[in-house]
């Protein structure tokens, strides 16, 4: 029998005018400290960041959620926060920061199936 395993995600958030605090759900990132996994995706509609009327740059912001996803990675192009230990890449990107990028504080949960769940958690939370 295949026992759950202990997880941490968060929700990250497209914030185009920091001082209004609106939001909108753009990615997810999803960890396991015993399981030593990690996963972060995005998906940023063209059409809903048109409706933000926003003076963000569309490809300027892809390219920072890409950032976020070589660090989530541990990819070697990632820099330094990429080559630290999955918990602390994950700390990181979920650091509080008053940024166009932002995320949800953690939330735990238990799953016995990690890929499984975060499809299930990106298709609630971000599409």
């Amino acid at each position: 029998m295949q026992e759950d395993k202990i997880y941490e995600y968060a929700v990250i958030r497209l914030v185009p005018k920091v001082e209004r605090e609106e939001f909108f759900n753009i990615g997810l990132a999803l960890f396991s400290k015993k399981e030593k996994f990690i996963r972060m995706e995005y998906y940023l509609c063209p059409d809903k960041f048109k409706l933000m009327h926003s003076k963000l740059d569309y490809e300027d912001l892809i390219q920072n959620l890409e950032s976020f996803k070589k660090i989530a990675h541990g990819d070697k192009d990632g820099g330094p926060i990429a080559q630290l230990e999955i918990p602390e890449r994950f700390r990181w990107l979920t650091a509080v920061r008053s940024s166009v990028v932002q995320t949800s504080r953690p939330h735990p949960g238990k799953s016995k199936d990690l890929e499984k769940t975060f499809g299930k958690l990106f298709e609630e939370l971000v599409k």
